[in-house]
């Protein structure tokens, strides 16, 4: 299956948290949109990682996206070396995408820096026509590819956008999303320990930073992201 886009998150919510106005906008204009976990999360405060997983798909089938998978790496202790960026190259030369969407350059969490650098890295070697790589059960070599774009969301920090992205119209959708993790997010009938993540209030920042994005380019909503490269226009008029 070649994608359009495809998005990859540290852990499950990720994408959703940092993209997902972007990906359920994305999806209503007819493009094929993967997600690609590199972890279950297992090391959550709350709930499992087979909570996680139900929840993961619950929110890849609100968000319309063509496909969902997990790469089970290591909670918390996966590293930027070969092993793993062979496993995200498969994944690479397999949906052959154009646009690739990963986590924040800077964050919080540790797995997030981690997963964006490990990404980005793998997105320049898939290029490479002599690193050699076929997928398990399959006899026949995979092509090199190289995804034209990388572009990092923003998750915990504020870190300051190369540029945003209109999402007005789907701020709703991606709550939805959101709120399809109930194991880790608000919940006033919860027993589970609190954490940073599961107060109302950083539900409501998150559609703040939404809010303010759109603020300050004349939009209802919209999401930032950073870009490895300039952000080249084919013309004047086509900014908003």
């Amino acid at each position: 299956m070649k994608l359009d886009i495809l998005v990859f998150g540290a852990h499950p919510d990720d994408a959703e948290l940092g993209a997902g106005a972007t990906i359920a906008k994305e999806v209503a204009n007819g493009k094929k949109v993967g997600i690609i976990d590199l972890t279950r999360g297992e090391l959550g405060t709350r709930g499992t990682a087979e909570i996680r997983d139900k929840e993961a798909a619950a929110a890849a089938k609100i968000l319309g996206v063509s496909v969902r998978e997990n790469l089970e790496f290591a909670d918390g202790f996966f590293v930027n070396d070969r092993k793993h960026q062979m496993a995200i190259i498969q994944v690479l030369r397999k949906y052959r995408p154009d646009i690739v969407l990963c986590n924040a350059i800077e964050d919080r969490h540790i797995d997030h820096a981690k997963g964006s650098s490990l990404v980005s890295d793998a997105c320049f070697l898939s290029g490479l026509v002599k690193i050699d790589t076929k997928l398990e059960g399959i006899e026949q070599w995979q092509e090199a590819w190289r995804p034209k774009h990388v572009y990092h969301y923003i998750q915990w920090k504020n870190i300051k956008p190369d540029f945003v992205v209109d999402v007005t119209g789907y701020i709703d959708k991606k709550t939805e999303a959101i709120l399809a993790y109930s194991s880790q997010f608000f919940d006033p009938k919860s027993n589970e320990p609190e954490t940073p993540i599961s107060s109302k209030n950083f539900i409501d920042s998150v559609n703040y930073r939404a809010r303010d994005l759109g603020r300050l380019v004349g939009t209802e909503y919209a999401e930032g992201f950073t870009a490895e490269r300039h952000v080249a226009v084919q013309r004047l008029d086509h900014l908003i």
